[in-house]
């Protein structure tokens, strides 16, 4: 019997109109996981607030790195990537690429590794550092879906890969090339936001995460995702041959009013750019495709952003996307998991 692997990213609306983002945004922002108050407050926040507006502007957002032919940048990269891994991985296995929200779902994913005749998959959340608001939330639907079956499949989950010698390796062989034609003044690494609150509900000593300036300096919480975004960072900017004055890291994307983590991108663009900081090259190293959040928020906004603040030009890095090293890890990743699977 061929291995199953299920390549599992985010999701993206299904096209750039406002009732399509308005149904991504409902399953989306209405898991308990990623919005995590309670259900009274959520469904509230949810349907008198965000929905009423945010997705005729997200729509918008959306029409704006929209491709004629293939669609959302996020679903069209992810594909190519896995028509790579497939290629790669050959007859030996069966991949599937599916989304936690929206299309391709999971269900149909599992659906196709089932008719396929798989009984052990391997699971690979597309996201390099861990959040239960990504991760997490991810490999509980797919236990879900899979629980719901009569047969159950093994599920083997490979484990966040902010570490991983492949994955840095991709991201370096996209970057160098980029940042030499840049010649940037200064680096962002820009990761996505996430409350304080859920980065704390993951130290379960209660007494590492935030207690100091430096707790991100290791990774004595091995869950803490901004540990693991400074960690992936550290060993870029090695690779990169950037020093500490050269490089900053930062967190994009926050929503609402409770406190997330810092620093916060939008700031950082311009208390670089009233330092004299005028290139600017920006890297984004939790998101493996190209999608709304590197290609709108960093690529224009940000961009526009930087240059009214006196910069003159910011650089978005591409993303990994579907490029022959990060088809080369994704495979390297998958195989050495079964294979560590089947010898235990």
């Amino acid at each position: 019997m061929p291995h199953g692997l299920l390549l599992l990213n985010l999701g993206t609306p299904d096209e750039p109109t406002t009732p399509a983002v308005r149904r991504y945004l409902r399953e989306f922002l209405g898991d308990p996981r990623v919005i995590d108050i309670n259900p009274v407050g959520r469904a509230l926040l949810l349907n008198l607030i965000i929905l009423p507006t945010r997705p005729a502007k997200s729509a918008h957002a959306y029409r704006s790195i929209w491709d004629e032919k293939r669609g959302s940048p996020l679903l069209y990269h992810s594909q190519d990537l896995a028509a790579g891994v497939s290629a790669k991985l050959g007859d030996a296995w069966r991949v599937e690429l599916v989304m936690r929200y929206g299309n391709p779902s999971i269900a149909a994913g599992l659906a196709a590794l089932e008719k396929a005749g798989v009984d052990r998959v391997v699971v690979l959340p597309l996201f390099p550092q861990y959040a239960t608001s990504s991760t997490g939330t991810a490999i509980v639907r797919v236990m879900e879906l899979a629980a719901a079956n009569w047969t159950v499949p093994a599920l083997d989950f490979v484990p966040p890969f902010f570490d991983d010698p492949g994955f840095l390796d991709a991201f370096t062989a996209v970057a160098k090339p980029a940042l030499a034609a840049a010649k940037p003044d200064h680096v962002l690494f820009s990761y996505h936001g996430l409350p304080v609150r859920q980065v704390v509900k993951t130290d379960t000593t209660g007494s590492h995460c935030f207690a100091s300036p430096s707790c991100c300096d290791t990774l004595k919480n091995r869950n803490c995702y901004r540990a693991q975004c400074y960690a992936t960072t550290r060993a870029l900017a090695s690779r990169l041959g950037l020093t500490p004055e050269q490089h900053t890291v930062c967190f994009q994307s926050r929503l609402g009013r409770t406190p997330w983590i810092q620093p916060f991108t939008d700031e950082v663009l311009d208390e670089l750019a009233k330092k004299g900081v005028k290139r600017l090259a920006v890297v984004c190293p939790a998101f493996v495709a190209d999608c709304l959040e590197t290609i709108e928020e960093i690529g224009m906004r940000a961009r526009e952003q930087f240059k009214a603040a006196g910069g003159e030009e910011l650089t978005l890095v591409p993303s990994l996307n579907a490029t022959q090293p990060w088809i080369d890890a994704v495979c390297a990743m998958a195989e050495r998991h079964a294979a560590r699977k089947v010898t235990q």
